[in-house]
């Protein structure tokens, strides 16, 4: 049987929310009780020193509906006060981190491309291939990037030098 627990959004001093399950109820094989504890303060407060490593600013219990279910932008979440949400300023930092993960295997490819087409001497073919690398390059500066407002319009964002289009 899986143990019993609370959700804890734990609010870090970078404004990053940290989302820890708290156990209430552990059971044993057989499904008996093998220990149980309150959330109380002091024991999640506790649990939270053990857990985390420096300063933290606050903390809540959460439900799980407050917990967006995409993780995608985990490392963007904001707690609200009523449930976590993504900060789009940092998601779209973290998207284009993403963007640069994506790009960077093609790049690899068109630098071994170009320095063959350098060995044969072919000159149009350097030339598409660097503006290849240039497309990809810019990829990270798409303005549609800094347009989206919402996570879902954001992760959409995938510009089609990484799509082969």
């Amino acid at each position: 049987m899986a143990p019993d627990f609370v959700r804890v959004a734990i609010t870090m001093p970078s404004g990053h929310v940290a989302v820890m399950s708290f156990v209430t109820r552990e059971y044993t094989p057989s499904g008996e009780v093998r220990w149980e504890r309150e959330p109380t303060a002091e024991a999640i407060e506790s649990e939270i020193g053990r857990a985390i490593v420096g300063p933290v600013v606050g903390w809540r219990l959460i439900g799980e509906a407050d917990i967006p279910a995409d993780r995608y932008f985990r490392n963007a979440w904001k707690d609200t006060g009523a449930k976590l949400d993504v900060d789009m300023p940092k998601a779209r930092e973290i998207h284009r981190v993403h963007l640069r993960d994506r790009r960077a295997p093609l790049l690899a490819a068109l630098d071994t491309d170009y320095m063959r087409a350098d060995e044969a001497g072919d000159v149009l073919e350097k030339r598409r291939i660097a503006a290849k690398k240039q497309a990809l390059r810019d990829v990270t500066a798409d303005p549609r990037i800094d347009a989206a407002t919402t996570p879902e319009a954001l992760k959409a964002v995938v510009p089609a030098a990484l799509t082969g289009g």
